[in-house]
């Protein structure tokens, strides 16, 4: 049994496995961390490679059952306690393992009412962090090729942690395109900007409540119980309230910044 210690966000995850391709895999995309000590961790981990089958859809089933929820998505399957401190994960290769730690995390940072993980793009500018989400296609991924030198923060899913006062923004591990150095501190959110590609260049401030609806499905979360879905609703009007939250419509250039800043 092989052992990494990683830290997501503020958060230290211990990771167990004998499997040397789950192991490597960590070490290659989490900031691997050299502290040690059993009561700093947050979340254990337990991966075992092997279960299920390819990927066949997003869709997860989620089932209660004394004291353990699991999440199954047919390529991995998630059993964690009910107050979120160990799990095991089974998965079928590392594109499942990935997804099965985002959906894990996710729900951990939910249950805990540390913060969210945002379907998103984000990078730094200045002495802030700036958020961009959409519906699929709408080009997340284009704002961040445009966005260069600018340091991203995410290119996927976004690590936001949110309290009463303030809301700050994390390297995010997951990722799709861009490899993190980890070398980015946590930095305060400066807006969050919901894309709509376009010929011409503008952004408009939304509602509160037109904020709350569109950022919803944008959270990466898979609803099981009434009062985890409450924390949610409760994390997200927060955030809404410490954050503005734009509509930018965009062309394909990197004008939009003058816009934000």
């Amino acid at each position: 049994m092989k052992q990494e210690w990683i830290e997501i966000g503020d958060h230290i995850l211990r990771i167990k496995s004998k499997s040397d391709k789950a192991i490597q895999y960590i070490v290659n995309e989490f900031k691997v961390i050299s502290t040690k000590v059993e009561h700093q961790v947050h979340l254990s981990i337990l991966i075992e490679y092997g279960y299920g089958y390819p990927f066949n859809g997003f869709d997860v089933d989620i089932i209660k059952d004394d004291g353990t929820v699991f999440y199954d998505r047919g390529d991995y399957v998630i059993e964690v306690d009910e107050s979120y401190r160990t799990a095991t994960i089974r998965a079928f290769n590392d594109f499942a393992l990935k997804h099965a730690l985002m959906n894990l995390y996710s729900v951990f940072i939910v249950h805990h009412k540390w913060g969210l993980l945002i379907h998103s793009s984000c990078m730094r500018e200045g002495d802030k962090a700036y958020l961009f989400s959409g519906q699929s296609g709408a080009g997340k991924s284009t704002v961040v090729e445009l966005s260069s030198p600018r340091p991203i923060l995410s290119d996927e899913a976004t690590v936001v942690k949110v309290e009463r006062t303030a809301t700050k923004v994390y390297d995010s591990p997951f990722r799709s395109d861009t490899v993190s150095s980890f070398q980015q501190p946590a930095i305060e959110l400066g807006g969050i900007q919901l894309l709509d590609q376009s010929t011409i260049i503008k952004r408009s401030p939304l509602q509160k409540s037109d904020a709350m609806m569109s950022l919803f499905d944008k959270i990466f979360y898979w609803a099981f119980d009434s009062n985890e879905t409450k924390k949610l609703f409760e994390l997200l009007s927060q955030l809404i309230s410490n954050v503005p939250v734009y509509r930018l419509q965009f062309q394909k250039n990197d004008l939009f910044w003058k816009e934000i800043s």
